[in-house]
């Protein structure tokens, strides 16, 4: 065309490229002879020397490289012989008989292999000796890895001084502890958390005590709440709705989880959000002051469970701040607490000395060990020559306060290692420091209750905790079978338990050449508990529960759960009718021995809400004296027998304007 340059026409005439073309091959050049040695300190920054022997490194790591493909292929020729030569195999079924055969045989033996593990994995396989634990409590609380760790089965050995049976005489003489006690929970569990409200979180004889009770006064600061994690989204209004109904569930900012960090959320939570009623009325011991004892905020909207002498100061209108709690304790929700039982033992931990049970004096080798000396310092410039050198320390360095806050981990020892995951309580010292201390956050996944005592064992005074177990008092219910299970237990029969293994104890002394008074290998065996420590009139370990009489009505049915009961011991065909059985039981006052506490703390593996109730019966209804209790006492049963179902099952009590008003 006219007009157009010979460079317009030879660019007309070369294609445009679709696309960028590619970069040249990236090569680094050293500037300076010292880079290209072998030692030079920027060798690994960069040292492509030819492009196309990078490619072919890259290409040799490649998935699909030859040399993969050959290795893969020899290894997939090798598994094709081995499995043609176990086809080929005269023994190996062809027919559909011999097949169907051999899948029985196979299965019978994978379930064999499955059960046979499961029996070596399983630490419980012999029923644990708790009537000795009831026998020989702890005489320390000396935590594991600073003693020498009982064998097994656990026994404590037998003391020259008993320590001091319990409730001590004084025990309503010392103010109440302050314990927050969260139930752990699901969004979904409600109907257990309806019968929680309506049982052992309100009822007077969980909140009271046995007999008269104390009017509440024990629990007045004990505060029950439900914590669950983040609700899933079916079910937030849900859970909404009921938090404003009774305004006692507490949301963590975590994922609903067990061993994934919801204890270390809790007890975070609870550092800076827990709070109890103060003490309402005068001791005869004065409160005790500690570091957190001047920590208030003021009092918030009461839950239908809490206790009455809150209702009371809430309905005065001028209802006075709440404080920090003594105890932060965690429970799972199978499990049926009598909260006045737990409150009198975590009660007399506040003022427990050293590392020995309350009203037992003796001075702690352990303590005096880790007792810290006050370092040398020189005479000050002015001071007078006769100074104690003490005198001086401690006028240079003022008395950490923080050292009088109880350091208590209150629970069920399992094993020497840990306290059990159905009910421990930690001091409001340790709540404040698991929530500050880094290196427990990096021990929150895992099991629970096993978390906590590596948490203890980290403390910077993890030598001076006290680690207090009750082995008594706590256990599973009778009907799961359980190597912690066993009859409702009750003090009046713990008497009787102790006065039988004290005599076998006293039998073995006797017989032993060594003149010692202790259970040896002999009783004890190396391998089993002997029945006379394990054995119980309700249950069987490892055996369903079956009750003793086929025909059986309800309430005969519940006193038949109760260890040493002549319910529980009834047979079929035997001369004593279930009429006399119940004629003859003991009543609530004989069974507490005439005190307030002293009986069952917790029990455990509590599954299905008909256990649930069962315990519910046996431990908050029952007359207070028998048909044969009245009759030698010739008292009339409507003046003595006065029923409680009416105080607890109103639904009046559970309305706050109507409890309100009635204070």
């Amino acid at each position: 065309m006219p007009g157009r340059s010979s460079s317009d026409s030879s660019s007309s005439t070369t294609p445009t490229p679709s696309r960028a073309s590619s970069p040249l091959p990236f090569s680094l050049h050293s500037s300076s002879p010292s880079e290209t040695e072998s030692n030079s300190p920027l060798l690994g920054l960069g040292r492509y020397t030819s492009s196309g022997e990078n490619r072919w490194f890259w290409r040799n790591l490649g998935s699909s490289s030859p040399r993969r493909r050959k290795r893969d292929g020899r290894r997939w020729r090798t598994f094709k012989g081995i499995l043609r030569r176990i086809v080929r195999h005269p023994l190996f079924p062809r027919q559909p008989l011999t097949i169907i055969l051999a899948l029985l045989v196979f299965t019978v033996f994978a379930i064999s292999l499955t059960l046979i593990l499961l029996y070596v994995l399983n630490p419980d396989k012999e029923a644990l000796p708790w009537r000795a634990y009831c026998t020989i409590p702890p005489t320390t609380s000396v935590p594991p890895h600073y003693r020498n760790a009982l064998p097994y089965p656990y026994i404590n050995p037998l003391p020259k001084v008993m320590p001091p049976s319990f409730p001590p005489d004084d025990l309503d003489t010392l103010p109440p502890a302050g314990l927050l006690l969260a139930v752990f929970s699901m969004d979904s569990s409600l109907e257990r958390r309806m019968l929680i409200r309506t049982t052992w979180a309100a009822h007077p004889r969980s909140r009271n005590g046995a007999g008269e009770g104390d009017s509440g006064m024990g629990t007045s600061r004990t505060v029950v709440r439900f914590v669950i994690g983040q609700p899933r989204k079916g079910w937030e209004r849900r859970i909404q709705l009921e938090m404003e109904m009774y305004n006692d569930i507490i949301i963590l900012p975590c994922p609903e989880n067990m061993n994934s960090g919801k204890s270390h959320a809790y007890f975070t939570w609870a550092a800076s959000n827990a709070w109890v009623p103060p003490v309402y009325f005068n001791t005869t011991h004065p409160v005790p002051e500690f570091t957190y004892s001047d920590q208030y905020t003021p009092a918030p909207r009461l839950a239908p469970h809490d206790p009455y002498f809150a209702w009371k100061d809430s309905a005065s209108g001028h209802p006075r701040p709440w404080v920090r709690p003594d105890y932060v304790a965690k429970v799972d929700d199978d499990a049926f607490v009598m909260l006045a039982e737990l409150e009198a033992r975590m009660r007399l931990e506040l003022y427990a000395t050293e590392q020995r049970p309350y009203g037992m004096p003796y001075t702690s080798p352990i303590s005096a060990s880790f007792r810290v000396e006050a370092p040398k310092a020189e005479p000050q410039a002015g001071a007078p020559a006769d100074t104690p050198i003490s005198s001086m320390v401690e006028q240079e360095m003022p008395r950490d306060r923080s050292a009088d806050d109880p350091l208590v981990y209150w629970g069920y020892l399992v094993k020497e290692q840990f306290m059990a995951g159905e009910l421990y309580g930690l001091s409001w010292s340790l709540v404040d420091w698991v929530s500050k201390d880094p290196s427990v956050k990096g021990l929150t996944k895992g099991a629970e209750d096993k978390q906590t005592a590596k948490w203890m064992g980290l403390h910077p005074r993890a030598a001076e905790i006290r680690w207090s177990s009750d082995h008594c008092w706590i256990y599973d219910h009778p009907r799961s079978g359980t190597v912690y299970s066993h009859g409702f237990l009750f003090p009046s029969e713990v008497s009787r338990v102790k006065k039988s293994v004290l005599a076998l104890l006293d039998k073995v002394s006797r017989n032993s050449s060594t003149g010692t008074t202790f259970l040896s290998n002999a009783a004890v065996g190396a391998y089993s508990t002997p029945l006379s420590l394990s054995h119980s009139s309700v249950s069987t370990f490892g055996t369903r529960y079956q009750q003793p009489l086929q025909e059986m009505d309800l309430a005969h049915s519940v006193e038949a759960l109760v260890e040493g009961s002549y319910m529980s011991k009834l047979q079929e065909g035997k001369s004593m009718d279930t009429e006399r059985a119940w004629r003859t039981r003991e009543g609530r006052i004989t069974r507490y021995e005439n005190k307030r506490v002293g009986g069952t703390v917790a029990v455990h593996f509590i599954k299905k809400h008909m256990w649930f109730l069962e315990a519910a019966l046996a431990f908050l209804e029952g007359d207070d004296f028998s048909q044969a209790e009245l009759k030698s006492l010739n008292v009339d049963e409507g003046r003595v027998n006065v029923g409680l179902a009416s105080v607890w099952t109103d639904s009046s009590v559970f309305r706050p304007t109507n409890a309100s008003a009635a204070l």
